[in-house]
């Protein structure tokens, strides 16, 4: 009996260490009003809902064709991706302010490399589902 009352508080604090971190710090404000005009700049361009955005960020992986090809804008309005979908890395992290949150991307990185799909789009949606996949805690969409 105790030994399945360990594993249960174990399931259930993994869990609840996998929810998206919201608050006054993150996602951090800088980043989010430096994102904004990309986000008003893609957002009509795709046709994406902003809730949509929401729920991947904040909610659960979906797919979503607007959604897709609005991550796909994003890319290239940051210039970090390359005419095959490829992001380059190194152009992405020198876009990120500061060591630690340069360092968290790294880490989401290490399995995100190679992104598969017949669009840019698709190819953009795998790397920001990858993303949060691997660390669902402080990944973000804006």
């Amino acid at each position: 009996m105790i030994k399945h009352l360990a594993v249960l508080i174990f399931l259930l604090g993994s869990a609840a260490a996998q929810v998206p971190r919201r608050d006054a710090e993150w996602p951090p404000p800088a980043i989010l009003k430096m994102a904004q005009h990309f986000h008003d700049l893609c957002a009509p361009k795709t046709g994406v809902t902003d809730e949509a955005i929401k729920e991947f960020s904040d909610g659960q992986i979906h797919e979503d064709e607007a959604l897709k090809c609005y991550m796909n804008c994003l890319f290239h309005e940051f210039d970090v991706v390359d005419e095959n979908g490829d992001v380059h890395m190194e152009k992405l992290l020198n876009a990120i302010p500061g060591e630690k949150l340069r360092n968290m991307m790294i880490n989401a990185s290490k399995d995100c490399i190679h992104p598969e799909g017949d669009t840019l789009c698709h190819k953009a949606w795998w790397f920001h589902q990858c993303w949060k996949k691997a660390d669902p805690v402080h990944y973000f969409l804006v």
